[in-house]
């Protein structure tokens, strides 16, 4: 009897094991950027794989080539941290790998629609942003067909989940007006001459808390904010953080890396924004702003190479495909 006992018990063990996939519970993320394994000047898109099987895209600017760019696949979700066109899309490459790292081919104009609508409109996946932001891509849907409630608002201090993904937008200290390119039209033109843009709130960062624990701090375009110590850090206790680090634009290298080491203090860090080339056969260039950022970091920083997949389990370390140099 006892012998029948252990048997059915180490057959149930046995079954519960091989139910779950051994990488299962781990956050893939895979950059999006101009050139196979290089990290480039124009390269911000990522995308975020739950373990669940939710996806989300990141910021697709204008290295992801149009919404038919194979590399792509499902996306159920899409990020846009603001409005500018290296994050939202004023154009994009002609194909992956179209120019070189230093001088992409980014001749396919996406104005006025941008590259992140046209997306997610192909897609159909819900577009979350904060701010005042939404409203101008309900209306984007609507004009070309698709559900304008597929455009979710998550303002700050409050939260989304779509798809077992909880989402937070953040302060993110930026500038965030509208190109009157996608307006279009008299008011367009107006606004063209006139020099200005169109006012949709103020830029955000984001939180993500994805189903196998892991929480990650996404900063979009930013200077340091007390918010990255008080909301990031000591309320949503972030463990992975995409930090942009290019300066002139965002955080340069050494703010970037202040507001790694002092304020946010991840469990590991993936750089992001460069502004620059990055890598020179997938290897830091030496003398380079990511250089300097990974030096200067007290934790592990991540090289997202395009079309490089990494993973991380649900404390923010790194369980495969992280590149440091």
């Amino acid at each position: 009897m006892n012998r029948s006992i252990k048997f059915m018990a180490a057959a149930a063990a046995l079954s519960a094991l091989l139910a779950t996939p051994a990488l299962a519970q781990n956050v893939k993320v895979t950059p999006l950027g101009g050139i196979d394994g290089e990290f480039c000047a124009q390269d911000r898109a990522l995308i975020f794989e739950d373990p669940n099987g939710t996806r989300i895209l990141y910021d697709p600017g204008r290295t992801v080539a149009g919404a038919t760019d194979p590399r792509l696949g499902k996306i159920d979700i899409l990020l846009v941290s603001h409005m500018h066109g290296d994050h939202l899309g004023n154009a994009h490459n002609k194909a992956p790998n179209a120019g070189t790292c230093a001088s992409p081919d980014m001749s396919v104009s996406d104005v006025p629609n941008s590259n992140a609508v046209n997306i997610a409109l192909a897609k159909k996946s819900k577009i979350v942003t904060g701010s005042e932001m939404p409203p101008f891509f309900a209306a984007k849907l609507k004009a070309l067909g698709g559900d304008p409630a597929n455009s979710m608002l998550a303002r700050f201090g409050g939260s989304v989940t779509v798809g077992g993904v909880r989402i937070a937008t953040v302060t993110a200290m930026h500038s965030n007006g509208v190109d009157p390119e996608y307006i279009g039209g008299e008011l367009g033109k107006s606004m063209k001459d006139a020099g200005i843009a169109g006012d949709v709130g103020l830029a955000t960062g984001y939180v993500l808390w994805f189903s196998n624990g892991l929480v990650a701090y996404l900063s979009g375009d930013t200077g340091v904010t007390a918010d990255q110590e008080r909301v990031v850090r000591d309320l949503y206790k972030a463990k992975l953080a995409v930090m942009n680090m290019g300066d002139g634009f965002t955080t340069g290298p050494a703010e970037a890396a202040f507001v790694m080491n002092e304020l946010v203090k991840p469990v590991s860090v993936i750089a992001s924004h460069a502004n620059e080339v990055g890598t020179v056969g997938g290897k830091v260039r030496p003398g380079s702003k990511t250089e300097a950022f990974i030096k200067a970091v007290k934790v592990p920083v991540y090289v997202p190479l395009s079309g490089i997949a990494m993973e991380f389990t649900s404390t923010g370390a790194c369980a495969a495909g992280c590149s440091t140099n």
